[in-house]
């Protein structure tokens, strides 16, 4: 924190089970029971074949790859991750889902090297395998002094946000929500005597009124707010109607980052009353390579997002974002002419915004003509 700014790192789905776990240092059970996958080992073959040999074991930063670097020369104030992985031992499939993850909780190195503040857990993995995965999963994250948003043993737990304390006396409260419409079952659901996420069953107005007076009852002077919401669809860039309304709701209500993701791929960029709403930052880190049907959206091309806000504010001052690719389960530089394509989608589907390639290959956002 410098300047009177605050810098987030931002990033979608991070992924780390399955396939991934396959690769680190202590693989958990690879059985699957998926449609036409039974070992999660497939994925490992998969990606290989599509990008080159794997050399399993790997290091616990080798799925992070050239993140690592950015994160260090960035420095931001507050990193926040969606992780989209069960956390767990356990193997009480969840029924009714074709696609199960979950990490062994000893490969949780390959979390932390990258420093979260946050996780986000407010999805429709992380219930996999059921709630002894879940309670599991809490543990885990918490004994290795991660925070949670999104998840909890109860409702209040759930809805409560994570807080991140800056230098200016100030926090980052994070907040986290899952939407039915990125597929989370409704029993899911957080109660007051069960666990589960901080689940919205649908992005109306009540629903938004509900999360700004949440927010209003949290939040002191000198914070700093963002509201992570897993929603919509996995694929196409149209953004529904009702998620825009939301957005603009939590915005108008106080919210200064609106934090989305659920999508394979990034999705719009918006600039709202001069605050960030990301409608999907697309995945992160996970075992996609070699899966094919849905070329046409690069979804190997991943973005971290490293926003800047006015610490007094909340007020968007600057977003960067940095192009990398997906190949043997690793985060890589994005070549240039990946980097254009980004670009040219990005500004394609991100009204009101231009987005402006830097000369260090990284790609900005600026509202305006």
């Amino acid at each position: 924190m410098g300047d009177g700014v605050v810098t987030l790192f931002l990033c979608g789905d991070v992924m780390l089970g399955r396939g991934v776990d396959q690769i680190l240092p202590n693989p958990g059970a690879p059985v699957l029971r998926e449609g036409y996958v039974v070992d999660a080992r497939s994925y490992v073959r998969m990606a290989e074949a599509a990008g080159g040999p794997i050399p399993a074991p790997v290091d616990p930063s080798w799925p992070w790859g050239e993140a690592l670097r950015l994160l260090e020369e960035a420095d931001p104030d507050v990193r926040i991750v969606n992780l989209e992985t069960s956390v767990t031992c356990a193997d009480a499939f969840a029924p009714g889902k074709e696609v199960h993850y979950r990490m062994h909780p000893d490969n949780l190195p390959a979390l932390t090297v990258a420093r979260p503040d946050v996780c986000v857990l407010a999805n429709n993995h992380v219930l996999d395998f059921g709630r002894g995965g879940l309670d599991e999963t809490l543990g885990s994250l918490d004994r290795a002094g991660l925070r949670t948003a999104g998840a909890g043993r109860n409702t209040n737990e759930a809805h409560a946000p994570a807080a991140v304390p800056l230098s200016s006396g100030g926090r980052v409260l994070v907040f986290a929500l899952g939407a039915r419409s990125s597929g989370i079952p409704s029993d899911w659901a957080a109660t007051a005597d069960r666990s589960g996420v901080a689940y919205v069953p649908d992005l109306s107005a009540s629903a938004a009124d509900a999360v700004v007076r949440h927010v209003g009852a949290t939040k002191r002077a000198g914070d700093l707010v963002v509201v992570s919401v897993h929603w919509g669809s996995n694929w196409g860039y149209v953004v529904p109607r009702d998620q825009i309304r939301f957005a603009h709701a939590l915005v108008d209500g106080g919210v200064d980052i609106v934090h989305g993701h659920s999508s394979h791929h990034p999705r719009p960029v918006e600039v709202y009353r001069e605050r960030l709403i990301l409608h999907g930052c697309g995945d992160f880190i996970d075992d996609y390579e070699g899966i094919s049907g849905y070329e046409d959206y690069r979804d190997d091309l991943r973005i971290a997002y490293l926003a800047t806000v006015a610490a007094g504010t909340g007020r968007l001052t600057g977003l960067r974002m940095v192009p990398l690719r997906a190949r043997r389960m690793r985060l890589e530089s994005a070549p240039t002419e990946d980097r254009t394509w980004l670009r040219t989608t990005l500004a394609r589907i991100s009204r009101g915004v231009r987005i402006t390639p830097e000369t260090d290959g990284t790609l900005s956002a600026e509202t305006g003509p």
